[in-house]
């Protein structure tokens, strides 16, 4: 595939916050600790105290990759995880079935390609890519189901509780479906082999999409962290009790969040007064404290604070932090330099370096991830034919079928210069009337008005007129708008990788690779 790039803002697609971000806005730099760039990971590097226990997690990481015949990469960068000198580059997503959307897999693309980039700017340290699965969420309406083409599969099952614990036995309707779809072509094969085996051989949805992900990515080392874990949530107890206690996590985003409002930003996600619920199998729910008692909703559990402080001791992998916290607990269990993040993502962090800063965890690099449009042979050879360019594809339908009018037909279609004409007569009436009473000029300013309302009508007229001349071209661009960016949103936060390993095989993701340039901060624009 051959990649182009364009500017973030020329795609029309990501929100000021973001656009000020990666440009470097001064506003905004009391809000993250880091530059998105070279020199703030050369500061970051020499900042970086890692406090957490290198050996348990990467003896938490051999335990959940034993049912895994994993590469010699992986198992290097497990093992290389105990030396001080190793980083982690972090990207994290909800386990949606088959990888759900395509950015998804950009997520995780930008995290590989930034750690290669990493260790050849900075070959004394090791950089380990890492998908943080949210194996905690809870949210399963988000993640069962999966678009391929125009087709929506869905796994209809009654749920609750942590989405990575749910049971895979029930997704063999749904699975089907999808295999279906990916036919009988050896590229379709393959990827049928890898889903089938990853969700029919595993119990727990976690470890299916555990199995999946390494099928595509573990051959470039991208190590699969589950955080739903005794041993890695011990070094977290400290701060779970404290924030639960005492609110800290509400008070320091909640101010973070008005200033980021008074700079004209909207925040991602508001804090509660406590951000943590109680899980248990098929229950996670919020934590809220009434009359000085910690309950848990819709359920009978309840704790004195004495009781609280005990259990958090004994269990802490029942505390389950939500989207505020999560952030912290990641930087705490791993030695983290940067997290790489989609543009929501992105502006909810910035609220989140003051609550950082209380608690002494080091505020990583914030990194926007990698996004891509791929445009099939058919749509370049149909843009080619229209004259869409790779940049002016990103305009709204309507704006594409206006410029194409204009620069296929020979008619004068716009009355710019009659509108001149007509402005330049009725300011002089204007003077002209003012001279022999001042009352008129009023309404000469009236007549001009309706004059050029007249004027703008005509045009659309004619535009229109035009338009129904050219139906066949015109149909033809709303056809290849709807095709690159279904429901009019980015292609990426829609189409599931199906389609592209099925047309593509490896060379897709390949090709991701060979494209993505993190530190470029700009989107591709992908050419089959």
């Amino acid at each position: 595939m051959q990649a182009n790039y364009i500017t973030y803002k020329e795609t029309n697609a990501f929100s000021s916050a973001v656009l000020d971000y990666i440009g470097g806005k001064e506003q905004l730099k009391a809000f993250y600790k880091y530059s998105p760039d070279l020199s703030g990971f050369a500061e970051a590097i020499s900042n970086r105290q890692f406090n957490g226990d290198r050996n348990v997690l990467a003896d938490t990481l051999k335990r959940q990759y034993e049912p895994i015949q994993k590469s010699s990469l992986v198992e290097q960068n497990i093992n290389l995880l105990t030396d001080s000198k190793t980083f982690t580059i972090t990207t994290g997503h909800q386990l949606n079935i088959f990888t759900g959307p395509l950015y998804f897999i950009y997520k995780i693309v930008t995290a590989i390609n930034l750690a290669t980039e990493l260790k050849q700017k900075f070959p004394e340290y090791n950089f380990v890519p890492v998908y943080w699965m949210a194996t905690e969420d809870h949210d399963f309406e988000e993640i069962n189901h999966v678009k391929v083409e125009d087709k929506r599969l869905t796994w209809n099952k009654e749920a609750s509780g942590a989405t990575g614990r749910l049971d895979t036995k029930d997704l063999e309707e749904v699975l089907t479906a999808y295999k279906g779809y990916l036919g009988i072509s050896e590229n379709g094969m393959d990827f049928s082999k890898m889903v089938d085996h990853a969700y029919s051989n595993n119990q727990k949805l976690s470890d299916a999409t555990r199995e999946l992900v390494d099928a595509l990515f573990g051959r470039f080392g991208l190590l699969c962290v589950d955080a739903d874990d005794a041993a890695l949530k011990k070094q977290f107890a400290a701060i779970i009790h404290q924030d639960i206690t005492q609110e800290n996590s509400f008070n320091h985003i909640s101010k973070s969040d008005t200033a980021l409002e008074q700079l004209g930003y909207k925040p991602q996600v508001n804090p509660r007064e406590i951000n943590f619920f109680y899980m248990a199998d098929q229950l996670r729910e919020r934590i809220v404290k009434e009359d000085g008692i910690f309950k848990v909703m819709n359920s009978e559990i309840q704790f004195t604070p004495d009781a609280l402080q005990k259990e958090v001791s004994d269990f802490p992998e029942r505390f389950s932090p939500n989207v505020v916290m999560r952030p912290l607990y990641q930087e705490v269990i791993l030695p983290n330099l940067a997290y790489i993040g989609g543009g929501a993502e992105v502006t909810y962090w910035l609220q989140l370096k003051a609550n950082f800063d209380h608690y002494g965890v080091d505020f990583p690099v914030l990194l926007l991830r990698n996004s891509a449009l791929v445009i099939d042979k058919r749509s370049v050879d149909r843009m080619q034919i229209l004259g869409i360019s790779h940049k002016n594809i990103f305009s709204d339908t309507e704006t594409l079928k206006v410029d194409w009018i204009k620069a296929h037909v020979n008619l004068q279609l716009t009355l710019d210069d009659e509108e001149r004409a007509i402005r330049a007569t009725f300011d002089q009436i204007k003077l002209n009337a003012y001279k022999i009473d001042k009352t008129l000029s009023q309404s000469a300013e009236g007549a001009k008005i309706k004059a050029l309302k007249l004027i703008t009508n005509l045009e659309k007229k004619m535009l229109r007129a035009e338009k129904r001349k050219h139906e066949t071209s015109l149909s033809q661009i709303e056809n290849l708008k709807e095709k690159l960016f279904p429901t009019g949103v980015l292609q990426e936060r829609v189409l599931n990788i199906a389609p592209m390993f099925v047309l593509y095989g490896d060379d897709f993701i390949d090709s991701l690779i060979k494209t993505f340039k993190p530190l470029d901060h700009q989107f591709t624009v992908l050419f089959a």
